[in-house]
């Protein structure tokens, strides 16, 4: 059974830094790409930034472009998120998740989701 624990929101000013872990369990680790997702309260989940299977290839939302950087460490069966430069409009619940696709902006390419973990940012 597949797990995706995310962890390491929290509390940051303005222009502050966070990084977000997400733990796999079950399933092969190198055999999904992976993805973070946000949602901020009342609006529709957005996509953040994607990892390939071999974290060679990234992409990410232009909306992060340049401040956030995803990374993966295959022998921990981890992905992380590095978020730089924090904004308020960053607030919202992150969440990781894994797809089988190469590497992917669709949150419906993907098959499995964390619980989410709570970023806000104080202006």
């Amino acid at each position: 059974q597949v797990q995706l624990v995310e962890s390491g929101g929290g509390l940051a000013q303005a222009g502050g830094s966070l990084r977000l872990s997400c733990a796999a369990s079950g399933g092969t680790f190198t055999s999904y790409s992976m993805g973070w997702f946000r949602q901020a309260p009342g609006e529709e989940r957005e996509f953040v930034a994607a990892i390939d299977r071999s974290g060679r290839r990234t992409y990410y939302a232009d909306s992060v472009k340049g401040r956030f950087t995803i990374s993966r460490d295959n022998a921990k069966n981890t992905a992380y998120l590095q978020m730089n430069s924090l904004k308020p409009e960053d607030t919202a619940v992150y969440y990781c998740a894994r797809s089988r696709t190469i590497i992917d902006d669709r949150w419906g390419a993907y098959d499995a989701w964390g619980q989410g973990t709570q970023v806000t940012v104080s202006s």
